[in-house]
């Protein structure tokens, strides 16, 4: 049994007692006509008029002034705010006071009645006739005061403590309505991204989340077990193999926007469950994906946010086409003074690093070493929309080597505000090549190594039916969400961040 504190043991004794008296505080049915916008909507288009307006409204109490013969409150539902008046002269003093004594802030409250408009201009429901819809046990998990002008006390539920807003999202919906304006443009944003692909011809598919063997990125995955089959099969760390093996049955243009899992690190950018976008597009290369991804992304912010520049934590970014573009060897030039043409072995570019005052792994493969290159000096420059292009082979294991340049191969990622929004590659379709890439993979990683990718036998069967030239892309969806809702922490667009558990 929970413990309850001092206001909750209140609250549960005035449940008893509306129980005794014939009240139920959990009715089964409720009833409304408008929401509080609708309701707004209706009295300015009836008082142009010179009609009368009613609605019943049913929300959540945020305010409450008693003021003995008369009552002020607000609810608060899924549309905004709208205040109720609770007058003697309506619904006389007992039920008058059965709001003031008997209700409490978090309460759910059915009312009718006729709407007007107060002396200082608040559209507001005279009410007739209310009904307790639910008794909130629990008090709100913060408060504050509101003075106002007339110098009367207003106590308004709020939250403002990161943990629990985390760990109690649904305390965190209810009294904070931006929070609930950043899930509502995580949905929009979600929406524009499948319109547009829509639009583009792309076919959204579904794909395992549970695998035998993983694959698609470089990660640790989760591993479960399966009973029936007496095996073990993990969580999905991208969708790419599956994706690939539609384009070889003649989709040609797939997407799939769903979870991933990572068995890694928490950061302000990275949590090991996330929503990721991936699509596949035959005959088309990495020059084509950048083009159509500038598109995307720019469509998206101006479905979103009505405009392609946002604010991001106090900077303006421009997502209009076309992004700045760059070759990863000039950005790291640039930036580290290493031109990484000069070193073409692992030991020779560990020297140049180390010369730099950085201590990367000694243990790294070159294009290892070439990542924490841009890791510590590039990336936290590319500020605005920017496409990096041509990475090193050995930490590409599925992409296309530029003609003529074997160890380079045609990938870009895209970056925005310091750190990495997309991925994409020109594909590798030789079934021989790819064969020779996961061997290489084995070979170059430590047997401990948490982020080998893994020899996928079934892909390479697929690739040898025939696999057309292609180009693919993935996306994590919720650094967009970050973008689009100026939100500099991860956690602040999921609606239920990982916690450690409670004691």
């Amino acid at each position: 049994m929970p413990e309850y504190t001092s206001l909750e043991k209140i609250r549960l004794e005035k449940i008893e007692a509306l129980r005794k008296e014939g009240i139920e505080p959990f009715p089964t049915r409720a009833e409304r006509t408008h929401t509080s916008a609708e309701a707004i909507a209706a009295f300015e288009a009836a008082e142009k008029s010179g009609v009368e307006a009613k609605a019943t409204l049913a929300g959540r109490i945020r305010a409450m002034r008693p003021m003995g013969k008369l009552t002020f409150a607000h609810i608060e539902d899924g549309a905004g705010k709208i205040q109720l008046f609770f007058r003697v002269n309506e619904i006389g003093q007992e039920r008058v006071d059965f709001v003031s004594n008997r209700l409490d802030l978090g309460d759910f409250l059915q009312a009718s009645g006729s709407l007007m408009r107060t002396r200082t201009g608040e559209i507001t429901l005279l009410v007739q006739d209310y009904k307790l819809l639910a008794k909130a046990v629990s008090p709100l998990p913060a408060a504050k005061d509101e003075t106002l002008e007339d110098g009367t006390v207003v106590r308004h539920a709020a939250l403002e403590d990161p943990e629990i807003r985390g760990r109690q999202r649904y305390a965190d919906l209810a009294v904070n309505p931006q929070v609930r304006e950043t899930f509502r443009r995580r949905t929009a944003t979600i929406k524009a991204l499948r319109e547009f692909l829509d639009n583009h011809g792309f076919l959204e598919v579904e794909t395992p989340i549970l695998q035998p063997i993983y694959g698609g990125a470089a990660a640790r995955p989760f591993v479960t077990h399966h009973n029936e089959m007496d095996m073990d099969m993990y969580l999905r760390i991208s969708f790419e193999l599956y994706l690939k093996r539609l384009l070889v049955g003649n989709l040609e243009k797939v997407y799939e926007i769903g979870r991933d899992f990572r068995n890694e690190g928490v950061s302000y950018k990275h949590n090991p469950e996330f929503t990721q976008l991936e699509f596949y597009w035959a005959y088309a290369d990495y020059l084509k994906v950048m083009e159509l991804t500038e598109q995307m992304v720019s469509y998206v912010c101006q479905k979103v946010n009505g405009s392609m520049k946002i604010m991001y934590q106090g900077q303006e970014l421009d997502f209009t086409p076309p992004w700045k573009r760059m070759s990863m060897q000039e950005g790291i030039l640039e930036t580290s003074g290493i031109d990484i043409s000069q070193y073409p072995t692992a030991e020779s570019l560990f020297k140049a690093i180390v010369a730099k005052g950085k201590m990367p792994n000694p243990k790294s493969t070159r294009g290892k070493l070439i990542d924490f290159l841009l890791s510590e000096f590039l990336e936290p420059t590319l500020i605005q929309p920017t496409f990096l292009y041509d990475y090193p082979r050995d930490i590409s294991p599925l992409a296309k080597s530029k003609p003529g340049d074997p160890l380079t191969v045609e990938r870009f990622e895209g970056y925005v505000g310091g750190f990495e929004l997309c991925n994409a590659f020109t594909e590798l379709n030789d079934p021989l090549d790819q064969e020779q890439r996961f061997l290489e993979m084995g070979r170059d990683y430590a047997d401990d190594e948490e982020e080998k990718h893994p020899m996928d036998e079934d892909y390479l069967r697929a690739m040898r039916y025939g696999m057309p030239p292609c180009g693919g892309f993935g996306m994590g969806v919720d650094r967009l969400v970050m973008f689009l809702t100026d939100q500099h922490n991860i956690r602040e667009v999921l609606l239920f961040p990982p916690k450690r558990q409670e004691d």
